[in-house]
């Protein structure tokens, strides 16, 4: 869930959550277009069954928001090199949270952000953040939970991307999250449990897109833990919704989607 990321990440794509206290902001598909999962700790096969588990309902996420290039799909639509969509800022993933509710929260939105994001793609990139969100003790093992994931030749192709994880040419990737909001849920001064609700951007933006890009919503529980300075995540679990109701507004073409994902960058940090 695209925990998915990019250059701008430097710490979804998994599946995501609330909350309301003061929020300061300080951000890091078959034939339809779906997101892996973020996978989390846990004994091997409980892993290897949630990631199955979480792939099925990306998929049907995938078929149902499925639709032509004039649906929602982006690009250059001429065939040009496809741009990066990455959040921009300086530091990759956001570091160094205060070790209150407040910064347990920015870490949470933070995260949410690098591990939905189209780096989780790239197998360097995901390391880097693997490195950087996960608390050491299960790093190593959701590092290569995530490679059995993003690494999947018959997945990577049901949503459109080549063997390496690489959009077609004159195709972009899309994948992004939006948080809208975080929640405590728990907190002490070792550990910490905060909900992020989010919007999801993920699909192909191209003229001839068979997975143009569609929204989600999601709500993401951070287990986190303070590890040398910093928040750190040990688990997580994700849910759908809360979904809003949709408006009657016009989906774009494949040439207004194209100009708005190359135009906008995304945040690399939240709250």
């Amino acid at each position: 869930m695209s925990f998915g990321g990019g250059d701008g990440y430097g710490g979804e794509r998994g599946d995501a959550e609330p909350g309301r206290r003061g929020t300061r902001t300080r951000l890091p598909e078959g034939e339809g277009g779906s997101r892996p999962p973020v996978v989390r700790p846990g004994k091997s096969l409980v892993t290897i069954v949630g990631v199955i588990v979480l792939l099925i309902a990306a998929l049907a996420f995938a078929t149902r928001s499925g639709g032509d290039g004039d649906g929602g799909g982006g690009g250059d639509g001429k065939g040009g090199k496809a741009q990066p969509t990455a959040p921009t800022g300086v530091q990759p993933v956001p570091s160094g949270f205060a070790r209150t509710e407040q910064g347990a929260q920015s870490a949470a939105a933070n995260y949410a952000v690098a591990l939905s994001g189209d780096g989780m793609y790239d197998d360097d990139k995901r390391e880097s953040i693997v490195t950087a969100v996960y608390a050491p003790e299960v790093a190593a093992e959701r590092k290569a939970d995530l490679d059995r994931v993003y690494t999947n030749a018959a997945f990577l192709k049901r949503i459109g991307l080549t063997k390496d994880g690489t959009p077609p040419k004159g195709m972009t990737f899309v994948s992004r999250t939006n948080p809208v909001g975080t929640k405590v849920e728990e907190y002490s001064n070792h550990t910490a449990k905060v909900s992020v609700w989010y919007s999801s951007l993920f699909g192909l933006a191209g003229e001839d897109s068979k997975n143009p890009v569609s929204e989600a919503w999601y709500t993401n529980t951070f287990q986190l833990q303070w590890v040398k300075g910093d928040w750190k995540v040990t688990d997580f679990d994700q849910k759908d919704g809360p979904v809003p109701v949709g408006r009657d507004q016009r989906a774009s073409s494949a040439e207004e989607m194209a100009e708005a994902i190359e135009g906008f960058g995304g945040f690399t940090y939240a709250r």
